[in-house]
């Protein structure tokens, strides 16, 4: 071969390699991982994706809204309140006046899902469980007034009931399923502007975290929590947050407002699951059975008491007494044990082990994680019937 075409071949190869080489580049970046293997996906493809996702006015979370939209309801609620004359509380004016008070009429406001076409309506305890009367708004602008069919302050849950037949309603998901940073979109009637246009004002954002144990608000216990940067506010309690797909997953119920008065980006919402449970024993027995008693006192674990007993942590509770034939004294609980999850709820302190407790029922069977000389156990444990 002689000397040009030797160079002839090499400038070939050259442009070859050239040539081909982004050709690998695009095939080696665009990779993208789905379940168990890898596709290719052209840039063409991509773009198009990205377009229907971005460019489209008319997407996933628009068809959702305009699903779920009609079985938002706007509720508003009249509640009698008494309240006491500020120098009644002083004695020495009380002797001459006596204890005076006096009853005021609230209105308040909030927000509630219809879950079932005959009229069946959810929303919180904290809106509407103490409601002398209670009016609900429809997206189509009719009004209804609505009864308390049960409610359960503990958990902030309330099932009211209007009259009516084939009603939109909003389909229940399952909250074990939820993903963290999954699209959700929040639904409600926040500052009363449902009323302007009979609309329930809407907010997106993603699951920002799953099982949250909050502490308890007047005697209402939030375990379990979902929790959401779509942003919530005063009037949204009782509406629904719901996934991409429009199955109700959460009750949307608190705002976290750092010494602030709105949403600074965390909300939280009971689960679905829970809520299931609540108010199908508030069909059956219009009450939540939680008659049952344990037997047994705790105190939350100081720096002391986890220095005493060698513990990683000030997390959990230790078990101070336990009274003899209690159930748990038959569950083989003692004295000195560390009690640090029940049921897979995390027990972190006192008042997180109270509110544990009131997620069971009598008669339920639960299993206590515990530490007792540094060794692991686990405890089962009957809630038997508390008699008087």
């Amino acid at each position: 071969m002689s000397k040009r075409e030797v160079v002839f071949f090499s400038i070939l190869i050259s442009f070859v390699l050239i040539s081909v080489s982004p050709a690998f580049n695009l095939l080696s970046n665009e990779k993208i991982y789905n379940d168990t293997n890898y596709t290719s996906v052209s840039t063409q493809q991509r773009q198009l994706a990205n377009d229907h996702i971005t460019g489209s006015r008319n997407n996933l979370i628009t068809e959702t809204v305009k699903k779920v939209s009609p079985a938002v309801v706007g509720i508003n609620v009249t509640e009698t309140r008494t309240y006491r004359d500020p120098w009644a509380n002083d004695p020495f004016w009380r002797q001459f006046f006596g204890d005076q008070t006096y009853n005021q009429q609230i209105k308040m406001l909030g927000s509630g899902t219809i879950i079932s076409p005959d009229g069946y309506i959810l929303t919180n305890d904290h809106v509407a469980g103490n409601a002398d009367k209670i009016v609900v708004t429809l997206t189509n602008g009719n009004h209804f007034n609505a009864k308390v069919v049960g409610n359960d302050p503990v958990s902030d849950i309330c099932l009211l009931k209007i009259d009516g037949e084939n009603l939109p309603s909003i389909k229940m998901g399952n909250s074990e399923d939820v993903m963290t940073g999954e699209w959700v979109i929040a639904l409600g009637n926040p500052f009363g502007l449902f009323e302007i246009n009979d609309q329930p004002t809407v907010t997106v954002g993603v699951i920002s975290a799953k099982g949250m144990n909050l502490d308890p608000v007047d005697n209402r216990y939030y375990l379990g929590m979902l929790q959401t940067d779509a942003s919530i506010n005063s009037g949204n309690s009782g509406g629904p947050l719901v996934n991409s797909v429009g199955e109700l997953i959460g009750m949307n119920t608190l705002i976290y407002t750092g010494g602030g008065a709105g949403s600074i980006g965390l909300g939280f919402a009971i689960p679905i699951d829970k809520i299931k449970k609540i108010i199908e024993d508030i069909k059956k027995h219009g009450t939540i059975d939680r008659n049952f008693w344990i037997g047994m006192s705790a105190q939350t674990i100081d720096e002391g008491i986890a220095k005493y007993y060698k513990l990683a942590s000030t997390r959990g509770v230790i078990v101070t007494n336990v009274e003899k034939n209690s159930p748990a004294f038959k569950a083989g609980i003692e004295v000195g044990d560390i009690i640090s999850e029940i049921d897979n709820y995390k027990v972190n302190n006192y008042q997180s082990l109270i509110g544990v407790f009131q997620e069971f029922r009598t008669g339920e069977s639960i299993n206590l994680k515990i530490m007792r000389d540094n060794n692991p156990l686990t405890k089962k444990m009957t809630l038997e019937r508390k008699y008087d």
